[in-house]
């Protein structure tokens, strides 16, 4: 049991879930102040007492990604010269999680340059959701909790309409995920293989496994231009019928990804969650459904700050 008031705060990014969490743990969000000055500096206010509290600090670096991290670096540094006793970050989208090796000679490896960003400005444990690349939690030296929203959207699909389903994995990368999905729900795994062409462009070079007379579910941890939506192709023409259906964790969304959807027939659904801010025009697309995080968030928060396990809400993939 801590003996720490537990607070939340939230930075400019995401301050719905923020307020969704605070309500569910039954804490008021504390109050502070972001303010964007002319010069495109970013600058932040904490405005109450926070001297030996615990901090959960929750700030998705989505669009725009730098003003954001920047924003979030910079609360970090104020909660510490405020004396909090703990400032966890709650990031549910982690930026820059694309570039976690060299692909090449001479790239930067930035989501080692974000992670070496948060420890240095202060942060005590940083906690994600489906993060892009597993291998980024060993660039951490503090804990790092690596949480998934796999049950809560497979959980949408556990339902007659898909019991005819199969489980795809857009690419190698993502199979053990979609091993995950495929053992909750009970149905097949389908796996296909791309060539990445470029940074928004790939090619289906193979699909592994039997699609044949069954509706896709395609799984991925993120959409941001949409090139997944093309792949579909790939299973038509492998055999699979019915209307296809999306689980993406981070909903990037711009806007070729939008217009494919809407252009595509053939998609029924795109199920996406909260990770980062859904702006009404996305929110109240047809084809679009979102699953608040908040509840999974709150949760974990509540334990770690009662020093309780949270083993068993994990799920590594």
């Amino acid at each position: 049991m801590s003996y720490h008031p537990l607070r939340i705060f939230s930075g400019s990014a995401h301050p719905e879930l923020a307020h969704e969490i605070a309500n569910i743990l039954g804490v008021a969000l504390g109050k502070s102040i972001s303010r964007r000055l002319p010069d495109s500096e970013i600058h932040i206010m904490i405005d109450e007492v926070v001297r030996d509290q615990d901090i959960f600090f929750v700030q998705p670096c989505s669009q725009p990604v730098n003003d954001n991290l920047m924003e979030l670096a910079f609360y970090l540094d104020a909660f510490r010269r405020a004396s909090a006793h703990t400032v966890s970050v709650v990031i549910p989208y982690y930026p820059y999680a694309r570039q976690e090796r060299m692909a090449r000679g001479r790239e930067a490896i930035s989501a080692r340059v974000v992670a070496n960003l948060l420890e240095m400005s202060g942060a005590a444990r940083v906690v994600f959701v489906d993060i892009h690349a597993r291998a980024i939690q060993g660039f951490f030296n503090i804990p790092v909790d690596p949480l998934t929203a796999l049950p809560l959207l497979a959980d949408y699909f556990r339902c007659p309409a898909y019991e005819n389903a199969a489980i795809v994995s857009p690419d190698v990368g993502r199979a053990s995920l979609a091993g995950k999905y495929a053992e909750l729900l009970n149905l097949p795994l389908v796996v296909m293989q791309k060539r990445r062409l470029g940074f928004g462009s790939t090619e289906t070079t193979h699909v592994v496994g039997d699609i044949q007379g069954r509706r896709p579910i395609v799984i991925d941890d993120m959409m941001a231009g949409g090139s997944v939506l093309k792949q579909l192709d790939a299973l038509y023409d492998n055999g699979a019928e019915g209307k296809a259906a999306f689980a993406i964790t981070h909903p990037i969304l711009l806007p070729t990804a939008l217009e494919r959807l809407d252009e595509d027939d053939r998609i029924e659904k795109l199920v996406v969650t909260n990770t980062i801010p859904v702006p009404p025009e996305k929110r109240n697309h047809p084809k679009i459904e979102v699953l608040s995080v908040a509840p999974l968030l709150a949760d974990i928060i509540n334990s770690i700050h009662q020093g309780r396990s949270i083993s068993q809400k994990l799920i590594l993939v």
